[in-house]
């Protein structure tokens, strides 16, 4: 079946525009801001450039005006929470209600994408549902896995607690093509395995909430830096080269050749 590239790189002849969306530290933006500074600085260009800055906190939680700032690219703020409070909504997206409210608070971001001309927009610890297209989002769990009715086994915000809770021994992360889902989209990269460490045994863990929260904590940061790290910059660096393609049916391809569940990095 033909597949088309997420952005072509031989025809465009530019560097693919990135918006970074981000809502707290924004450690896989600055991940990213990094690796085109590193590339200017070793080969004078990098195939994409990172335009502006999104985050949807403006209550002080979110680095993004500070990584906006060295970066030297514009940055932009718009409170999802104070957005849904002044509405009385909840910002749940479950309902058709929810869904609206969210479609209505992404025009802001819509209008800003379209001025900017963003070919891809990178979700880098972005907490919100978000209703615009083209975007990669990183998610700290292999989304290959999957449960016994077939659907994808670790999603959400707990991803990384169920894993544990579950009895994985290694986590990874995975870097998705978003659809209208919840982390269901085409995954494109699985980072390499992160060996998941219990202070004690699963049982016990199970009965002390404090220290469970603790070592998924633990457990997530040392995914962050061995997975998010790499693969979220790698991912997007190998869409501005043209490697990866989708078809129609929304099956991945690198390199003109298909992928069944992404790229494992550990095949490299």
């Amino acid at each position: 079946m033909p597949q088309t590239p997420i952005f072509d790189a031989k025809t465009q002849k530019r560097p693919m525009r990135v918006a970074g969306f981000m809502s707290g530290s924004g450690t896989n933006i600055t991940k990213l801001v990094g690796l085109q500074h590193r590339l200017r600085a070793e080969t004078d260009e990098c195939p994409f450039e990172v335009v502006f800055i999104f985050s949807d906190r403006s209550d002080g939680g979110s680095q993004g005006e500070k990584i906006a700032l060295a970066a030297g690219v514009p940055y932009f703020s718009y409170d999802i929470r104070r957005f849904h409070t002044i509405r009385g909504l909840r910002r749940s997206v479950a309902a058709s209600e929810g869904l609206e409210a969210r479609q209505a608070y992404d025009e802001t971001a819509k209008k800003l994408v379209e001025a900017f001309e963003v070919d891809v927009v990178a979700l880098g610890g972005y907490m919100s549902y978000i209703t615009l297209p083209r975007c990669v989002n990183v998610h700290p769990a292999d989304l290959t896995i999957k449960s016994a009715h077939g659907s994808r086994r670790f999603v959400g915000d707990d991803a990384v607690r169920d894993a544990i809770l579950a009895g994985e021994t290694a986590l990874r992360a995975s870097t998705l093509w978003t659809d209208e889902g919840v982390d269901t989209g085409p995954v494109l990269l699985v980072s390499r395995p992160v060996k998941v460490r219990l202070p004690l045994d699963l049982e016990r863990l199970r009965k002390d909430e404090a220290l469970l929260d603790k070592v998924v904590t633990e457990n997530q940061e040392r995914l962050k830096e061995v997975g998010d790290w790499e693969i979220f910059p790698k991912t997007i660096l190998w869409i501005a080269q043209g490697r990866f393609g989708l078809d129609e049916n929304g099956a991945v391809y690198l390199d003109g050749a298909p992928l069944a569940d992404g790229y494992r990095l550990e095949e490299e």
